[in-house]
């Protein structure tokens, strides 16, 4: 009987010792329940006024700044070629010779025609005004002269015309006659391109025609060089829409030796907006739900509240609030995933 009552009483102490332990336990868990709920660890933002400019961006073509089509003026067969497709020539240099034998020989003649037109308006000059001939023989002097130097500025033409020269300095990206080729008046014989200089042409909105003006400075990157930037300035702005409503621009922009852009590229067009305001921002990444319906979280007294905001512009990662802040408003930049409205929050430095 004695074994019996020793035995019992183990089983209660046993008993008692497992219901303090799992007492114990429970309270912990629910204490750490309790620490989750109400100590998030967060990072704040303190609201503030700034001057938020909202930038354009859009995507151009890149064009020479000059592409000129080299047509000749004369007729005749190429007995020179001087240049070949993707050659540097400077303004003037010479390009395709065309036959010159009978231009030659026309000029000449005409050269002499015009020599002898001038001596005798010279001589007749003199006797005129020693009252030797008529006015009359004087003025079919100075009209035979006005003649022969007319013959003589024609030939002179058409004869320098058949040297085919640039008209521009630049590459030649197309040379379209060869040895032997016979030429006409309106004929192409090559295309040059000046790409020292770069045009980038692109199509603004009414809104957006309004918000840049001539001689604004502009930033454009390509796909080929994406980490350099090239500094450009608005040149023209079409005051005439065209078919889809949308307004010409151009841009001009220096090409560079070490990065060098060509013509028919696409480039991406940051244009910095003059529409600009302040007003209190916040980073986009503390705003939570849809841009239509924005929410925060701010902290007052180391507690989370939620708050429904009216927002404006977003430009460089900000959005502008215009009602639901006040300036110096603690607002939770990260931590937002454990958060629920009235938690207590912990502070991260």
């Amino acid at each position: 009987m004695r074994k019996i009552k020793i035995g019992s009483g183990v089983v209660v102490v046993l008993a008692i010792i497992i219901s303090i332990l799992l007492s114990n336990k429970a309270k912990s868990a629910a204490s750490a329940r309790s620490d989750k709920l109400t100590s998030v660890p967060v990072t704040l933002f303190k609201a503030e006024i700034q001057e938020l400019t909202k930038p354009i961006v859009l995507v151009g073509t890149i064009t020479a700044n000059n592409d000129v089509a080299v047509v000749s003026e004369t007729q005749g067969r190429v007995t020179q070629v001087a240049v070949g497709t993707g050659d540097y020539v400077q303004m003037g240099a010479s390009l395709i010779q065309v036959d010159d034998e009978l231009k030659k020989a026309a000029f000449d003649l005409a050269q002499a025609n015009y020599e002898k037109a001038k001596r005798d308006l010279d001589r007749n000059e003199e006797l005129y005004k020693d009252h030797t001939i008529t006015e009359s023989q004087i003025e079919s002097t100075r009209l035979a002269y006005r003649a022969a130097e007319s013959q003589y500025i024609v030939a002179r033409r058409q004869l320098n015309d058949t040297r085919i020269t640039s008209p521009i300095s630049g590459y030649i990206n197309e040379r379209k006659v060869n040895m032997g080729t016979m030429v006409m008046p309106g004929m192409t014989i090559a295309n040059i391109v000046d790409v020292s200089k770069l045009k980038v042409k692109v199509n603004l909105s009414e809104k957006d025609a309004f918000r840049v003006k001539v001689g604004d400075p502009v930033t454009v990157t390509t796909e080929v060089y994406p980490e350099t930037e090239f500094s450009g300035r608005i040149t023209s702005i079409s005051a005439k829409a065209d078919e889809a409503h949308t307004y010409p621009l151009e841009i001009e922009l220096a090409n560079s030796a070490k990065h060098p852009l060509k013509s028919g590229m696409f480039g991406r067009v940051l244009f910095k907006s003059r529409e600009s305001s302040e007003s209190i921002v916040v980073p986009r990444d503390a705003i939570i739900g849809s841009i239509k319906e924005p929410e925060v979280y701010v902290v007052e007294r180391g507690v989370a509240k939620l708050r429904k905001l009216t927002i404006g512009n977003e430009a460089a990662g900000m959005v502008a609030v215009l009602n639901g802040l006040a300036v110096g408003d603690q607002v939770v930049m990260s931590g937002h995933s454990n958060l629920q409205d009235g938690v207590e929050v912990t502070v991260l430095k």
